[in-house]
């Protein structure tokens, strides 16, 4: 199983970004996804999870209606877009899945969003 998060990056704050996650090793169709972060000094948390079959998401209070989490199971992917950053976004981000065995993380992808 590999996870492989890309699209992270400097933003300015109110700007946007799109994070993939690039899945392969399992049935990628069969899973929640789920992307999760750990600013600098803080615990890790959950941002938000997409559940397949049925595609119903999911997210934590502040990131609401300013970020997207969508999954193309063609491509093995998943997908954070985020809009209206703003400083206290900053943080890495990780995706992952929970399989029946064990839990996979990527390696994250770093986002700073300053002037």
């Amino acid at each position: 199983v590999q996870l492989v998060e890309s699209g992270g990056g400097l933003v300015q704050p109110v700007g946007s970004l799109r994070l993939s996650c690039a899945a392969s090793g399992f049935t990628f169709s069969m899973y929640t996804m789920n992307w999760y972060r750990q600013a600098p000094g803080n615990e890790r948390e959950w941002v938000t999870s997409i559940i397949n079959p049925g595609g119903a998401s999911y997210y934590t209070d502040s990131v609401k209606g300013r970020f997207t989490i969508s999954r193309d199971n063609a491509k093995n992917t998943v997908y954070l877009q985020m809009n209206s950053l703003k400083p206290e976004n900053t943080a890495v981000y990780y995706c992952k899945v929970a399989l029946r065995t064990r839990t996979y993380w990527g390696l994250g992808t770093k986002v700073t969003v300053s002037s």
